[in-house]
């Protein structure tokens, strides 16, 4: 039988005998390096109501990790003499066909063996902050028309990433020239710089006001949010001229000087991608936004998620916000604190947005968001207990 089928069968046991010193049994699994310096950390100190709800949170991540690392812990349960005569009680079924215990000869020893956990690790993510989230939020055009709606989507994004320990900073109302040398300046970022970008806001952790401190840098990750109108391939400024999103991505591909490359990069493009509804008549309440190397490719490590396929509309609410923005919002709340990964989030928001109707008539208005990626690792994104 499989390792991770037998871990599965034996949960409930497992559990509940490892329960009785939680963190014993966290110490030995994070000595066998089956977790993680920042998953121990979380681990020990998530909000469970009693000692077994922390047990249940090891075992399901073992469980994630794969059939390799059900191997290792299931050895370790059988063969460690100090968990034995801590857990005497602990009996496992149908594990008599398992293989014997990782020895030297074995494939899942040595060097291999630890090469196999660092291709199954998501990115590091241990600065404080972890990244540096930038939101372009723009709301008022020079043609006097409103995106009603995207302050709730500004705030939504604020709050959880603040939430997942990133610092957030956001831009306003910028033409296309403004949001070009925005970026630009961001991604140039080296090390600790007054960034010198006009009318720039950080969340407070219930507000955006003036920054805390001027001097800014990158850390582990970094997460661009652009809410405007768009158009195939591109956003709007204010002034209604697109910037090319090829040319937003690329602005941050690697290089020998950049603070960010072999580190996640992340952009969320809340726009519509051109003019054409899916199909779509009697839109009620709701508007659009038509309007293992040493070495890495230049190209890699980026996430970007559209709110639409090519050519489509996206669809806001006036108070409530973008379909799209409000649902990555809820997705990531849900499912970072059970170690889920961004790809897997993000396919939860596809069939979250693919499953609402803009329209009366069911099937006559609907929305398909998209996403495309080089990351060469998963995501992984934790809580953490303050805002930056």
């Amino acid at each position: 039988m499989a390792a991770k089928d037998t871990v599965k069968r034996n949960k409930t046991a497992i559990q509940e005998t490892l329960a009785t010193d939680r963190m014993f049994i966290l110490n030995k699994v994070y000595e066998k390096k089956l977790i993680t310096q920042r998953e121990y950390n979380n681990l020990k100190s998530i909000n469970k109501e009693n000692d077994e709800g922390h047990v249940i949170e090891l075992v399901d991540k073992i469980i994630n990790k794969g059939e390799d690392y059900c191997q290792i812990f299931l050895n370790l349960l059988q063969t460690d003499e100090s968990i034995k005569a801590t857990f005497p009680g602990l009996q496992l079924n149908d594990t008599s066909v398992l293989p014997l215990p990782v020895q030297a000869s074995s494939p899942l020893s040595g060097d291999l063996l630890e090469d196999n956990r660092r291709k199954g690790e998501p990115y590091e993510l241990k600065s404080q902050p972890v990244g540096l989230c930038l939101i372009i939020n723009n709301e008022n055009f020079m043609d006097n028309t409103t995106r009603s709606g995207t302050e709730k989507d500004a705030q939504s994004l604020a709050e959880v990433f603040g939430w997942l320990g990133f610092r957030v900073l956001m831009c306003k109302d910028q033409t296309k020239d403004q949001m070009e040398q925005t970026l630009t300046d961001f991604a140039s970022l080296s090390g600790l710089t007054e960034l010198q970008v006009p009318s720039i806001q950080e969340w407070s952790g219930s507000t955006f006001t003036a920054p805390q401190t001027v001097l800014i840098k990158h850390s582990d990750a970094f997460i661009c949010c652009i809410l405007s109108h768009g158009k195939k391939d591109a956003v709007l400024g204010i002034d209604k001229e697109p910037l090319n999103i090829k040319q937003i991505t690329r602005t941050f591909k690697g290089t020998k000087q950049s603070a960010l490359t072999s580190k996640p990069k992340v952009f969320l493009i809340q726009a519509c991608q051109g003019g054409e509804r899916q199909p779509g008549v009697l839109l009620t309440d709701l508007q659009t936004d038509d309007g293992g190397s040493p070495t890495v490719p230049e190209d890699a490590d980026i996430l970007v998620a559209y709110a639409t396929v090519e050519d489509h509309v996206s669809f806001r609410h006036p108070t409530n916000g973008s379909w799209f923005i409000q649902s990555v919002c809820q997705q990531l709340k849900e499912h970072c604190p059970r170690g889920e990964d961004i790809g897997s989030i993000l396919c939860y928001v596809n069939n979250d947005v693919s499953e609402k109707e803009a329209c009366r008539l069911p099937g006559a208005a609907k929305q398909m968001p998209k996403v495309t990626h080089t990351l060469r690792k998963k995501l992984v994104l934790w809580p953490h207990h303050k805002s930056y």
